[in-house]
């Protein structure tokens, strides 16, 4: 089984074989035991032999480790948790503060929105002219009007911002 952990930061790739762990092409004989009653593991690693006191982290896979009087905070996911965990960041939504900028120079036409309005992904928020052609610039998430910027007839440069979103709860 692959597992990939991180260590203060480092990313570790770690695969397991029986009794045999692999790391970074080197191979040792390694288990862990959990102490009864304690949140200690003890760990075996070739000849030597680590009592490891073991804290949860916040979310699965997190712990806060005490190794040889060091404190190191680990996450550690086989490869199953680690794509699942990848998958469903690809399916987050938003946070925070959305800014709608003019992708390219031109005369404000409509805002169709005010602040406090909540809109809707794909709701035309300002249309815009740009070389006798109207463009509606929509919003790419759900949210809240925060402040509009512009107003009809206000010519902006490529990049001025127009208005700014926060994202939906």
């Amino acid at each position: 089984m692959k597992y990939f952990v991180t260590a203060n930061g480092r990313l570790i790739e770690a695969t397991r074989d029986g009794d045999t762990i692999t790391i970074d092409g080197r191979s040792a004989r390694a288990s862990i035991e959990h102490v009864s009653g304690s949140d200690v593991c003890i760990l075996r690693l070739g000849d030597a032999v680590h009592r490891i006191p073991v804290r949860r982290g916040p979310r699965r896979g997190h712990y806060d480790l005490s190794v040889d009087g060091f404190r190191i905070e680990v996450e550690a996911l086989d490869e199953r948790a680690r794509a699942i965990r990848e998958l469903s960041k690809s399916t987050e939504r938003p946070r925070g503060t959305a800014r709608l900028a003019a992708p390219m120079p031109g005369l404000v036409v409509r805002v169709n929105v005010n602040e406090g309005d909540r809109v809707r992904a794909g709701q035309g928020l300002v249309v815009m002219e740009a070389m006798k052609m109207e463009n509606e610039l929509k919003a790419s998430a759900a949210g809240t009007v925060r402040r509009v910027l512009v107003t009809p007839g206000s010519a902006v440069e490529k990049g001025a911002l127009l208005l700014e979103l926060e994202a939906a709860e």
